[in-house]
């Protein structure tokens, strides 16, 4: 038995909009995931690697080291936001996965402000 759907209500177009906006914001979480992680492994790996001078005895420094943290994680989490979105058919494993990958990002930013401030 064939059903005929009423297509006045939500047409083909109106269902590849929406499947298109859970994409997009699907990527867009995955790219903020990706920020908040690489920024906290980026202030370990600078902490560890290239101590800043102590900032009482600084008076004035060209590099500000939180700026450039945050702009080279807001990019890397561009880059993971692009790649979920142009990622084929896996909208709904990148869904699933995101609130691990919340639990990941928000733990490794608790470590890292409790040991590397």
């Amino acid at each position: 038995m064939r059903v005929l759907h009423c297509h006045y209500a939500s047409g083909p177009d109106e269902d590849h909009e929406k499947v298109r906006t859970a994409d997009v914001s699907v990527a867009l979480v995955w790219g903020l995931i990706v920020a908040i992680a690489g920024y906290a492994v980026v202030r370990v790996v600078q902490h560890l690697l290239f101590p800043e001078p102590d900032p009482a005895a600084l008076m004035w420094s060209a590099h500000a080291g939180f700026f450039w943290r945050a702009w080279t994680v807001a990019y890397a989490g561009g880059m993971a936001a692009f790649a979920v979105f142009v990622a084929p058919h896996r909208t709904g494993l990148a869904a699933r996965a995101l609130a691990p990958g919340i639990a990941v990002a928000a733990s490794l930013l608790v470590l890292q402000t409790i040991f590397f401030p």
